[in-house]
């Protein structure tokens, strides 16, 4: 049986005209509208250099071993400019999953859009000043072994965050979220709508306008209790 060693060479992909809008929208609006259980754990951080915050691609699945690259090398000779490769890794942090060569024929030959691993790198000090988005847990100078099995384009689960191939991956400074490819048109509406709110509360609060009031209702609402005086740490004698 194939199961678990198989690579799918198709995906359905987003509708390309909605996905592009996404390059003008922060992780953190979008992520907002879909009631903020999409962004991916924060140990997934940034670790390279670009130039521009935001990337956003098509999600191009791997499932991999513990410590083992040989289907981020296969994702790599079938990936499609703008893609994003996104792995899986058993949660393991002890051995790194690129480095510099694979980060180099991933952006400068092969033109993708970004790399999240849920695993660290090595090669750190290139990935710092390349104008590329790379996500990883960490560091490590231990390699990975080439060896699989491992799956191609299947779901699988980053960060704590479920990924189907074709999904929807936006990312900036802040991190990455998963925009699911059947909802990617309603996110988007509704990002748009929020990016504009939240401009007009960032122009109140430059300009000291902004009513805080619904601080006090909402501890109401919660029966918190007001306490005016100091809290007393020493303990009371007999």
């Amino acid at each position: 049986m194939s199961v678990g060693n198989r690579v799918f060479l198709k995906r359905k992909m987003p509708d390309r005209e909605v996905m592009k809008q996404f390059e003008q929208i922060p992780a953190a609006n979008a992520a907002d509208t879909m009631n903020r259980i999409c962004a991916l754990n924060p140990r997934i951080r940034l670790m390279s250099g670009p130039k521009r915050s935001v990337f956003v691609g098509p999600a191009l699945t791997v499932k991999a071993r513990a410590g083992d690259n040989l289907m981020i090398h296969k994702a790599l000779n079938i990936a499609e400019e703008g893609d994003v490769i996104i792995v899986s890794n058993e949660g393991d942090q002890t051995r790194a999953l690129m480095g510099e060569l694979m980060f180099r024929y991933a952006f400068d030959t092969k033109k993708i859009a970004a790399i999240i691993l849920d695993g660290p790198i090595r090669d750190v000090d290139a990935a710092m000043v390349m104008d590329a988005h790379i996500y990883a847990t960490g560091t490590t100078p231990g390699g990975p072994y080439k060896e699989g099995p491992g799956e191609v384009n299947v779901p699988i689960s980053c960060g704590e965050i479920s990924v189907n191939p074709g999904d929807i991956v936006l990312g900036d400074s802040d991190g990455v979220i998963i925009i699911p490819r059947a909802d990617a048109e309603a996110v988007l509406e509704a990002s748009k709508t929020l990016k504009e709110n939240d401009l007009r509360k960032l122009k109140a609060t430059i300009n000291n306008d902004v009513d805080r009031s619904w601080v006090e209702t909402k501890l109401k609402e919660k029966n918190t209790e007001i306490i005016d005086g100091c809290y007393n740490a020493e303990r009371q004698s007999d």
